[in-house]
């Protein structure tokens, strides 16, 4: 019995965090598909592959929605890496159920080649490195130029490379890497961070000159009725 309860939850929280694959036609699946073509129009003379996914503040939805933007770039059948660069409070391995014991510590450390980490996953065309074990030096790491080597070979392998970092306010991890990436996004949580904090969030970016592609308002309530009225559902 607890083994079903457990099979149910995983599946609920599966369907939850990765909506793109549990219900690829609702409302939310569509407006990821938006992002993806917006991140395609908003550098349209510029090969955009890298992607860094990042917030504010800790719990705006930033790996929730850098594994679903991976998820649409894949029904694309483009070729997908999503890299898990919090190593700190790394999460991405659970939102695939994966495990976590070598990743992008182990390569930046030089304890693991590229090709040793990589974790394929159930979504098709979606391979996942996860964070690896928590290192005392992550932001050195990051600015290595083992991380400017890294890059080279996954931009090599892979048609697009999505990178969730941690959040902006706390530590320069998301910083130094903005730096490194063709585009960042920005995740705002609705009514859960302030305005204040937003523009600081921006200021960093702009200040580490990060390609700031736009920024995604999560949980937005958005009336069905609106949408529905908007592309002529009945």
């Amino acid at each position: 019995m607890f083994s079903m309860r457990r099979k149910k939850r995983n599946k609920s929280l599966m369907a939850r965090k990765l909506v793109t694959v549990s219900d690829a036609k609702s409302i939310p699946s569509e407006q990821f598909r938006t992002i993806r073509t917006n991140i395609k129009f908003a550098q349209p003379n510029q090969d955009v592959k890298t992607i860094l996914v990042t917030s504010s503040i800790p719990g705006e939805g930033k790996s929730t929605n850098a594994a679903n933007i991976g998820v649409v770039f894949s029904q694309e059948e483009k070729k997908v890496l999503i890299v898990d660069a919090d190593m700190r409070k790394p999460t991405l391995h659970h939102t695939f159920h994966l495990a976590n014991s070598v990743g992008l510590s182990s390569i930046l450390s030089r304890q693991e080649k590229f090709i040793d980490v990589i974790q394929k996953t159930f979504v098709e065309g979606i391979d996942i490195i996860a964070s690896g074990p928590i290192p005392p030096n992550p932001t050195e790491l990051l600015a290595s130029e083992t991380m400017i080597s890294f890059l080279a070979i996954a931009k090599e392998k892979y048609d697009i490379v999505i990178f969730d970092a941690p959040p902006l306010l706390f530590v320069s991890d998301a910083q130094i890497l903005s730096n490194k990436c063709d585009g960042t996004l920005l995740i705002v949580n609705s009514g859960a961070v302030g305005k204040a904090a937003v523009l600081k969030s921006k200021s960093i970016l702009t200040i580490s000159q990060a390609n700031i592609l736009g920024i995604v308002l999560n949980n937005f309530k958005m009336k069905r009725n609106m949408y529905d009225q908007y592309y002529g559902v009945e």
